[in-house]
């Protein structure tokens, strides 16, 4: 998806700020024993048609206001992604201005991990 030139130029600052990581180190962090909190931030509609199956649900919209609730320490790992990882890297660079350590994006996003044929789940609407 081609996005607008001011909102892809905000994503990729926000790519330059923060850390980003593949769907193989992905994989790898997500079969350990403590697992990386894993975040979709895409919007319900896209959650409701296929995740990842660990994944918990706030979307960019909200996840400012209800983080500290899922994750009040700080320092836990997190994994965010969204569509195609640029949404995601904007959240991701949020939740380190808000003082998280170990925030992290997925490369390409829900889109490489089904491009790639790894699992997903469905939520009823």
């Amino acid at each position: 998806m081609i996005h607008p030139e001011k909102f892809q130029k905000l994503a990729d600052d926000a790519k330059t700020q923060i850390e980003e990581i593949s769907i193989e180190e992905l994989t790898s962090l997500i079969q350990q024993e403590n697992p990386p909190l894993l975040i979709d931030v895409r919007e319900e509609s896209e959650w409701n048609l296929s995740h990842l199956e660990d994944a918990v649900h706030l979307s960019r919209g909200v996840i400012e206001i209800k983080i500290e609730a899922i994750a009040p320490d700080p320092n836990t790992p997190i994994i965010c992604y969204c569509g195609g990882g640029n949404r995601s890297a904007l959240v991701a660079e949020s939740l380190q201005k808000m003082g998280y350590t170990n925030v992290k994006s997925l490369i390409g996003g829900f889109k490489a991990w089904h491009k790639a044929e790894l699992p997903t789940i469905t939520s009823a609407p």
